[in-house]
């Protein structure tokens, strides 16, 4: 079992940077791939960034390239997203996960995820 417990979520303008933190129970942290995907109002959830256990391969949606930059350390059991350049448009609840690297699974897709955090709000004014 792993509970995951963002931070780091709030208001700011649009250009701003903001640092998301997920924080993970539990000893078996660097065997999950970590992943932080997205809820907009009246969307679906979208995937925005994922990290692998140990060699720290990332993937990121194209939306959000080049603007996050996703990371994590095993010894403190967190995962961070670094984000910068911040438009209105990210606005969205910001959800942590992490998930077993079992074959066929993609660290881009939802259900290759086992636990999810509760989400923090992130605000993006224009």
């Amino acid at each position: 079992q792993v509970q995951l417990v963002e931070s780091g979520g709030g208001l700011m303008q649009a250009g701003g940077s903001l640092r998301l933190s997920c924080a993970a129970s539990g000893r078996t942290f660097s065997s999950y791939t970590m992943g932080w995907f997205r809820q907009a109002p009246g969307k679906e959830r979208e995937f925005v960034s994922a990290i692998s256990r140990s060699v720290g391969i990332t993937y990121y949606a194209d939306s959000v390239k080049g603007r996050f930059t996703i990371s994590r350390d095993n010894a403190k059991n967190t995962m961070y997203l670094q984000m910068n350049s911040l438009k209105p448009e990210d606005t969205a609840v910001y959800y942590c996960a992490a998930g077993l690297a079992l074959p066929g699974r993609a660290p881009t897709i939802a259900t290759a995820y086992d636990y999810w955090g509760q989400g923090t709000q992130v605000t993006v004014s224009s």
